[in-house]
């Protein structure tokens, strides 16, 4: 399926980029932070699972339990963000 993905704040400046469009055979919002954090470099320390990482499916903050469908929105975000 795809996605698309967004990227804000501290996590958006260490990956350098603000969005992407990726096909996936993740099911959920936590199997694709693990396909992100695959990448390696920026991805796997930005998302790593140490990290608190906020997570927004279709514009609503939700847990890594949440499953995708097609066409979704996934965000990711520090708890924090400034503005």
């Amino acid at each position: 399926m795809k996605v698309q993905i967004k990227y804000f704040a501290s996590i958006r400046e260490a990956l350098g980029v603000s969005s992407e469009s990726l096909d996936t055979e993740a099911a959920t919002v936590g199997a694709l932070r693990d396909v992100l954090m695959a990448r390696g470099g920026a991805a796997a320390e930005v998302l790593a699972r140490n990290r608190h990482v906020r997570v927004a499916l279709n514009q609503t903050l939700v847990d890594e339990a949440a499953a995708l469908s097609d066409g979704c929105e996934v965000a990711f975000f520090p708890p924090v963000t400034g503005g």
